[in-house]
């Protein structure tokens, strides 16, 4: 089964770090995203640029709107993801537990719904 780790972090936190426990970080997450893709489990991932550089887009009564920045203010922002493969939520959780972020933020796990024509969506949703 296919789940998407989301990692989050506090922008400002990360920011205070000096460049070489910055560039220290990245190694890590580089590493385990390697080790990840070797094992099986990892599908994709990146890191995200800082939520300044985001965009939101809307569309209301058949209007698009478009603003700077992230939907909502968060005390933690979204920093990039893992897409892995496990068997259950107990490994993805497991697999999670060894991304690096995690040591400053946290990281949300979800499952992967795939889109079907005509299937029964729960809670009425679309996606």
């Amino acid at each position: 089964m296919k789940y998407l780790a989301l990692v989050f972090y506090q922008e400002n936190i990360m920011q205070q770090m000096s460049q070489q426990e910055w560039d220290a970080l990245n190694r890590e997450c580089i590493a385990c995203g390697d080790k990840l893709r070797d094992s099986g489990h990892m599908l994709g991932g990146n890191a995200l640029q800082p939520t300044e550089t985001a965009t939101t887009v809307r569309v209301r009564d058949g209007k698009l709107t478009v603003s700077d920045g992230p939907f909502a203010e968060t005390k933690e922002q979204l920093a990039g993801y893992y897409l892995l493969e496990a068997k259950d939520i107990n490994e993805a959780i497991s697999l999670a537990g060894h991304i690096p972020p995690a040591r400053y933020g946290s990281i949300e796990i979800r499952p992967i719904r795939e889109l079907q024509e005509n299937a029964n969506i729960a809670g009425g949703q679309g996606g």
